[in-house]
Formats: C-alpha cells, structure tokens, sequence
C-alpha cells in the first residue's frame, strides 16, 4: 500500500504458532494486534501537535488522490423510456454513438421486446441505475463538461427514437429503424480508420433528425421580432417552423383547424439565466386560448441559451449579458427632477 512500510519481526515459530491459535479463538490475528500495539505506542509517545501534522497531511494526500481518481473518471449517461415509465443509468466508462447503433441494429432485427431488458443483456450490461437528479447532473456536464461525460442517450422504446447530446449543438433525435440502417451501411466496408465509420454514420444520418419532445435541437431554434423586455425578463419570440406538434403535444400542423401556436423562451437578467420553460400559448380557432407547460432540461437550456446570444449580438450588437446589464442600469437610474 503507498505510504505504508513493512516491518519484519523474528519470533521463534512454536511460540507463534500456539499464540496464533490462541488469538484465532478471540477472532482476531497476530499482525491486527501487532497493529494495535504499533498504534497505541504511536499515540502514548508522539507529540500531540505532530500527530496533528501527520493527519493533516495524510487527509489531504488522501483527498488529492480521491480527486485525481475522480478527474480521470469519465461516464455515459442514459435515460431509458419504456412502458411510459422512465429510468436512469450511468456507465462510468465512455461510449460513442456508434457502440449504441450497433446495440439498437441488433435490437430492432431480432424484435426484442423489452429495451432494459435487452440492454442489460448487451455491452452495456455494467450501467448503473441512479435517480433523476444525477440524471440531470450528467445533462449538464455533458454541455459543461464534455470531455468528462462524454456521450448523454435517450433511447425511448415507446416511441422507437433515440435521442443524443451533441455537445456543440445540443440534442439530435433519429427514429431507431434509421439509426440501425446508418450503422449497417457505415460498417459494410471493413478495415476503415475509426473516424470514417462516425463519418459514414453520421451521413447515412443527414436530414433523418426528428422534432422530440423533451429534446428541442439547436435546428428547432431561432427567433424572429424584437426582443422585449417585461418584469426583468427578456422575451424571444420563437419561430415556429418545426414539428411543433411533437415538441408540444399540439395539432396544429395539419389543415384540418386553423389553431395557431406562439412561443416564447425568456430570459432572467438578474438571474443571468434561461427561465426554466417555455410560454407556449395555444390559440383555437373558435377564439380559446390555453397555455401548454413545456419544461427544459439542462442541454435545451444550454443551447437556448447559445440562439438567444447570437440573436442579441445580431439585433442590438450587445451579446445578452452586455444588454441585460445595459437594460437594468437603465431601470435604476433615477429620473431626472425638472428644474424650478
């Protein structure tokens, strides 16, 4: 063990034996009561004040190595959805996106029919279930972090979509038939360097990404108007050119009605934060209105977050906590008193 010496005591061996039979009947060893005679010697004549120095270094050597192990740590998280019920699971090792097409390809050809099941069967059989909250944790390292945890998976076997944080872009979502077809064309030819198959993966890929609720991708967002400012928040109209049906729940996409959608994500100056959900507000073509509650994850937040500074710089050439310092700045300045 580090920092521990051996020291080597000469004792005649009949002696020892008939001493280790004797400490075996009152469940203890020889060396556990050597140990403890080395420890109370070490107590009775150390100087208090250096064995106070001793611990102290040894617990911050210790947690030094506890940090260092942590540091060199790196995880995969997934969150599996089946039978509408959602559980958690963490693999502290990495995995790409690659490792899990070729678990999904096996999935769907064969037509098991429980995902978990089927997952803890597979290469992924190691994960370990956590709560909600560390799912959450790893969401936003993911974006913070990426070199920590790198690789955050949705598989959601109700809807057959898998969904994966891109740590530049945020959330991708593909239905799992056309991630198994992308993995099998990526790996038809044999002997490829590493990052061809990714490249010829995510090719088969291009233009198969779906609107998911739950997963709003860095595609599903951009704004348009002017951003307004209301009770210290800043409002962002979002556009509503994507699937807002499957983000929302809605249906509003079809010919059949004339309801209509607005959406807008808003933004905590004092806080310096994205709010934590959107105003999505419902309009019935027979003059009702309802507000539909959609909450953000942590990867939502985070590339929101990046649309709404871009937006900023480009309508005020501020980025958007230049702007909100400006604005609050504004709303404290006293007025001015006219003169007598």
């Amino acid at each position: 063990m580090s920092n521990y010496v051996q020291l080597d005591v000469w004792f005649q061996e009949n002696k020892l034996s008939a001493l280790s039979s004797v400490l075996v009947e009152q469940s203890t060893t020889v060396e556990k009561r050597m140990q403890g005679v080395l420890l109370d010697m070490y107590e009775a004549l150390v100087p208090r004040e250096t064995q106070e120095a001793i611990r102290t270094r040894l617990d911050k050597e210790e947690a030094e190595a506890r940090a260092a192990e942590e540091a060199a740590r790196k995880y995969t998280a997934f969150c599996v959805r089946e039978n509408g019920e959602r559980s958690f699971f963490q693999l502290d090792r990495t995995e790409d996106i690659l490792e899990i097409a070729k678990f999904l390809r096996r999935y769907v050809r064969e037509r098991q029919g429980q995902g978990i099941a089927a997952l803890q069967t597979s290469a992924f059989a190691r994960m370990e279930p956590v709560t909600a909250e560390r799912y959450d944790q790893l969401l936003t390292l993911r974006m913070e972090a990426p070199n920590k945890v790198t690789g955050v998976f949705d598989l959601d076997f109700d809807r057959q979509e898998l969904s994966a944080v891109d740590a530049a872009e945020g959330w991708k979502t593909w239905s799992m038939q056309d991630v198994s077809t992308a993995i099998y064309h990526a790996y038809r030819k044999n002997r490829l360097r590493p990052e061809l198959y990714m490249a010829r993966f995510l090719e088969k890929l291009e233009g198969k990404e779906l609107t998911s609720a739950g997963h709003l991708s860095a595609r599903d967002i951009s704004f348009s108007e002017e951003i307004t400012e209301v009770d210290g928040l800043l409002d962002f109209y979002m556009e509503t050119n994507f699937d807002v049906d499957a983000a929302f729940g809605t249906n509003v996409c079809t010919g059949e009605n004339d309801d209509t959608l607005n959406v807008y994500a808003n933004y905590d100056m004092a806080a310096g934060q994205i709010c934590d959900g959107l105003e999505v507000d419902l309009h019935w073509a027979d003059g009702r209105e309802e507000s539909v509650e959609y909450r953000l994850n942590a990867v939502e937040k985070a590339t929101l977050l990046r649309k709404m500074d871009a937006y900023c710089l480009e309508q005020t050439g501020q980025t958007l906590a230049d702007y909100s310092a400006q604005l609050m700045a504004e709303d404290m300045t006293p007025p001015t008193q006219p003169a007598m």
